[in-house]
């Protein structure tokens, strides 16, 4: 596939595509083996065969589908994030305020693409998740969030409880995570390395006990901060 394939120098990343649908499967397959940085390591059609699937293929991301007859991708994102050393998940939906997702963002996935994706957008998105980056504008979570429910006053005060044990510069460094900013984006707006602002995120997820950024955009969105 033209125009799509990253550097030489770039570590190939390894993809594994979970979802119920052998069409959806075979044209993501296609997809991203169209890249020179993108295997696809292994697929599976259902999430009860994710587990066995990770520990067999070790892949850097998971494509999980949402909506699977048996055990659906929620269960197994959240099963899966739970793990040490999980790799990260970019969920599958065909509606994009679909209340699964954000429960699915909430256990622990970078992001999710809607399935008539563009394929030069598909690549962006597992490229970016691999490198540690989220998957998700802020637009996209607000209208989330909203679809299911806006945070009620307790929830939206524990959220902030817990944003005010952090420093200033942890503090400034997670509400640009809320507003969707990458680590070049933080790095740029607040005078620091790229180096610096990984390092802040980290701490970040030390602290409040998360294991994703995007869990962290929730948390300052929940706080009305964002």
């Amino acid at each position: 596939m033209a125009g799509v394939s990253a550097p030489d120098a770039d570590p190939v990343i390894r993809v594994l595509i979970v979802d119920d649908d052998a069409l959806v499967r075979a044209g993501l397959t296609m997809i991203l083996s169209g890249a020179a940085d993108v295997e696809v390591v292994g697929a599976a059609a259902d999430g009860s065969a994710v587990p066995a699937a990770v520990a067999g293929h070790r892949p850097d991301v998971v494509l999980m589908d949402i909506r699977m007859p048996r055990v659906d991708g929620l269960a197994a994102t959240e099963a899966l994030r739970a793990r040490p050393d999980a790799p990260e998940v970019i969920v599958l939906t065909t509606f994009d305020a679909d209340e699964y997702v954000l429960r699915a963002l909430r256990a622990g996935a970078s992001g999710f693409l809607l399935k008539d994706t563009a394929p030069v957008d598909i690549l962006h998105a597992v490229r970016r998740v691999a490198h540690g980056d989220a998957m998700l504008s802020p637009a996209v979570t607000r209208r989330l969030i909203a679809h299911v429910a806006a945070p009620a006053a307790a929830p939206r005060t524990a959220a902030r409880r817990r944003l005010d044990g952090l420093s200033e510069r942890e503090r400034d460094v997670a509400l640009a995570l809320g507003e969707g900013k990458s680590n070049a984006e933080i790095s740029a707006e607040l005078f620091m390395s790229v180096a610096t602002v990984k390092a802040h995120v980290s701490r970040l997820l030390t602290k409040l006990e998360l294991n994703n950024r995007v869990q962290v955009a929730l948390l300052v969105h929940d706080a009305g901060l964002a």
